[in-house]
Parts: C-alpha cells; sequence; structure tokens
C-alpha cells in the first residue's frame, strides 16, 4: 500500500539526517519512495526490492524514463537479499514483516546505521526520533539508529 505525500516528505527529510550511504527501500512497490528519494540524492545509491510483477516493472520503467543511474531495482524477497551495504533501511511493513526485520538486523546486516518505519515500530527497540504526521491518525514515522547491542 502506497505511503501518503506527508509521509514520503517526513521520511525524505530523515533519510537528510542519514549520512550518505546507501539507501534500501524494503518493499518498493510502484517506486513512488524510491524514484523520489534517487531524484532528491543523487550522490547516493538508491535499491528497491519488489516482489510483485507490474509495481516493479512500472518503477524499472519511472528509472529509465527519468535516467536514475543511482537506482537499482530488484525483484526479489528482500528478506533474502544480502543487505549489509545499505546505511539506510526504509519501510512501510506489517507487524509481523517488522518482527522479521529486527530479526535479519540483528542476525545479519552488521553495517546498517539506521531504519526509518512508516507508521510501525521496530519492535523492542527504542526509535531515536518519531515524527507524528499532519493527518487524521497523527500516523508515526521512526526513525532509528542502529545499535548490535539492542
Amino acid at each position: 500500500m502506497p505511503s501518503s505525500n506527508k509521509a514520503y516528505n517526513t521520511m525524505m527529510a530523515l533519510v537528510d539526517e542519514t549520512g550518505n550511504g546507501a539507501i534500501i527501500d524494503l518493499g518498493s512497490g510502484w517506486g513512488n519512495f524510491v524514484v523520489r528519494i534517487a531524484k532528491r540524492n543523487p550522490q547516493r545509491q538508491v535499491i528497491g526490492y519488489e516482489l510483485s510483477l507490474v509495481p516493479w516493472l512500472t518503477s524499472v520503467l519511472l528509472k529509465k524514463l527519468l535516467g536514475l543511474q543511482n537506482l537499482t531495482l530488484h525483484r526479489q524477497n528482500f528478506y533474502h537479499a544480502n543487505l549489509s551495504n545499505a546505511s539506510v533501511l526504509v519501510c512501510y511493513l506489517y507487524p509481523e514483516a517488522m518482527d522479521r526485520v529486527r530479526d535479519k538486523l540483528l542476525l545479519e546486516q552488521p553495517n546498517v546505521n539506521f531504519l526509518i518505519s512508516n507508521n510501525f515500530a521496530l519492535p523492542s527497540w527504542q526509535y531515536y526520533k518519531m515524527v507524528s504526521l499532519d493527518d487524521f491518525y497523527k500516523s508515526p514515522v521512526y526513525l532509528y539508529k542502529i545499535d548490535k547491542k539492542t
């Protein structure tokens, strides 16, 4: 399910606080976020993972039309991907998926420094910053600094 424009803008502002390493979108869908963040940060490598064929093809087409050389799109399950070259993970996933992301971070990904999550918290981890969107639900967007000791 796509995020709102308010969520995209908040997530992009939080990405600005994460340095200059690679950004990986876990479940990049139709490319709404990865395309925007790649355009906004041409100096950063941006990677999207999406399993669904039509959304993935749409985002590949957008990448080609816009000539985004810093954007790589994989039609692959991110749970099976090596995410160790990421500095920042971005996601909008349901609670059970966030459990799996937490486990993957703890067990496999020593180089990830930040996680930005739209709406769903990373279980048992304390966020570094939380922004409540100006929407009906006051939807949260979380920024986590990843500490492997957590």
